[in-house]
């Protein structure tokens, strides 16, 4: 069965990621996207509990539990 061009550009975005998301130290990791806001979260637990958030510059929020990442939030995500 041959594959729909969307399904195609799909695949092709997801393995552009993959070699990105290997280097991370974290193994694990959740993703939810929600498009009406157009925000990734990414989570290093299944559910992660931050005690503290940390906004970049560029629209990236760090969540961190103490002293250790446990997630962060990608503002603008479709765009980067």
């Amino acid at each position: 069965m041959a594959l729909n061009m969307l399904e195609e550009k799909s695949i092709h975005d997801l393995l552009q990621a993959v070699t990105h998301l290997v280097r991370l130290t974290k193994r694990q990791m959740w993703l939810d996207y929600d498009a009406e806001a157009d925000v990734l979260y990414l989570h290093f637990e299944e559910k992660p509990s931050s005690t503290h958030s940390e906004m970049r510059d560029d629209g990236v929020i760090l969540d961190y539990r103490d002293d250790e990442l446990v997630g962060l939030t990608v503002l603008e995500a479709s765009s980067r």
